[in-house]
């Protein structure tokens, strides 16, 4: 879903006005928070307890069917259960999210239908991260976005958004690609059913109601920035700000994605069976690694934002001051996501839910004081000091009850040559004619990716053949 946003933006940007395109990053805003919430924590207890399945021997196989069943199961109902109650209820909930659904309610009921088919999959979709078949998921995944962005375009250039529905055809094509792929997985299931097993059931909702909890407050912290913009923005531009928002966000895909590539590679890794101390030092080096890719990735943005901007249309570039708060923003995400392995692991998930609602406490208490003065910049900021308040508590509370020992010092260094660079670029060099400010930001960045390749004493010789060899095999 993320994905496909980005890939689309820059075509989006410059055929919708901000107005439009803020009436599809609110859409995109509110898809991912109808997904966490009727996935129930699922995916991770889907990944516990086919774990569980193993280790408690006898019909392994027999007693993973039976977890994928069960959740696949609840789900899928719970989805389905949610599209009847939107369709029965269009009107109402049109009215409340204000007037462009109130011209098209239909709106609302397409996005349902989305969201219906998007839980249907997300199981499946699990269960061959599970068993390792990425191959598979990855060719699924791709397909849906390939669909979705040729029927987008398609339809663009068929002269569809001209017309009264308009920006429904982009929820139309997303809807088509999301349908087209649920029939694909099917056969992955291997003739296995959603079929709910009660007693099996209690056990798993032990696990994952506090994992459903935070990850509703979490999903609404990650995205109720944009809700914020479009009710707390004074004056007739609520749904141009979230426009302009919604584009500069976009145009951090490389973090953003490498971020959701660690995550669907982590979660099954660190929530199978391991030693605890294997696991702490595993988690320990998966932070310090994750650190220095990111800050790599920061400063390859923020460094060359000049570059990165003509993403989106010209319309949107304004507000591209606020990248470097969006992206530290997803970088302290994917520390806070690390910090939570321990915690799943123990099925001491409570835990989530005090953090997530700390950053849903402060989202909402400075949203109300910065939005209405500083708009989508206050949003930013916003988001920034929600994320680094989870990241101290997180982290607080795993030096307490299970103790890892992350590389501070290493990760510091790496936070700080980041810090150092970006701000040589920003200021001091500001004032250099474009040319020799863009040189100078090459050697700069070069420097830091010299320091942490020696710091780290990667064999970059050694690691371009293993990866060229994976490849031509």
């Amino acid at each position: 879903m993320r994905f496909l946003n980005y890939l689309l933006t820059p075509y989006y940007t410059r055929i919708f006005t901000q107005g439009e395109y803020g009436v599809i990053t609110d859409i995109y805003a509110l898809i991912p928070f109808a997904l966490v919430m009727l996935s129930m924590g699922m995916e991770s207890s889907y990944f516990r307890f086919t774990t569980k399945a193993e280790e408690e021997g006898g019909d392994v196989a027999m007693g993973k069917r039976k977890v994928f069943a069960t959740t696949w199961g609840i789900t899928a109902l719970a989805a389905t259960v949610f599209f009847g109650l939107v369709w029965l209820f269009n009107d109402p909930i049109s009215s409340a999210m204000g007037k462009a659904y109130v011209a098209h309610p239909e709106y609302v009921t397409i996005v349902a239908a989305i969201v219906m088919v998007d839980v249907w999959s997300i199981i499946p979709f699990s269960r061959l991260r599970e068993q390792g078949r990425a191959m598979r998921f990855v060719l699924l995944k791709a397909m849906s976005v390939l669909l979705n962005v040729g029927l987008a375009i398609g339809f663009g250039v068929a002269g569809m958004y001209d017309t009264e529905f308009g920006i429904g055809w982009v929820l139309i094509a997303n809807l088509a690609a999301s349908l087209l792929t649920f029939l694909a997985l099917l056969p992955t299931a291997n003739g296995v059913l959603p079929r709910i097993d009660g007693a099996l059931l209690r056990k798993i909702f032990v696990y994952s109601l506090p994992l459903l909890i935070s990850g509703v407050a979490g999903t609404a912290n990650e995205f109720i920035d944009r809700q914020m913009i479009k009710y707390l923005t004074p004056g007739e531009n609520a749904m141009a700000d979230l426009g302009i928002y919604g584009a500069i966000v976009k145009i951090a895909v490389v973090m953003t994605l490498f971020t959701q590539m660690y995550r669907l590679a982590a979660e099954p890794f660190f929530l199978s069976s391991f030693k605890k101390e294997d696991f702490k030092e595993a988690n320990a080096a998966s932070m310090k690694y994750f650190v220095m890719a990111s800050m790599v990735i920061f400063l390859g943005i923020v460094l060359f934002r000049d570059l990165f901007q003509l993403i989106v249309g010209s319309d949107f570039r304004q507000g591209i001051d606020i990248l470097p708060i969006v992206l530290a923003s997803n970088v302290l995400a994917g520390i806070w996501f690390n910090l939570s392995f321990w915690y799943k692991r123990e099925e001491k998930t409570k835990y989530a839910t005090y953090i997530t609602f700390l950053g849903l406490a402060v989202t909402l208490c400075l949203s109300f004081v910065l939005v209405p003065k500083m708009g989508y910049k206050g949003a930013a900021w916003v988001r920034l000091a929600a994320e680094a308040a989870m990241v101290v508590w997180s982290y607080t509370l795993c030096r307490k009850h299970y103790p890892i020992p992350y590389d501070l010092k290493r990760i510091g260094e790496y936070v700080a040559v980041t810090a150092v660079v970006y701000f040589a670029s920003e200021y001091a060099l500001a004032e250099l004619n474009t040319t020799l400010h863009t040189a100078l930001n090459v050697l700069l960045f070069m420097t830091a990716v010299a320091y942490a390749v020696w710091r780290e004493k990667i064999d970059i010789k050694g690691l371009t053949k293993a990866v060229i060899g994976k490849f031509i095999r």
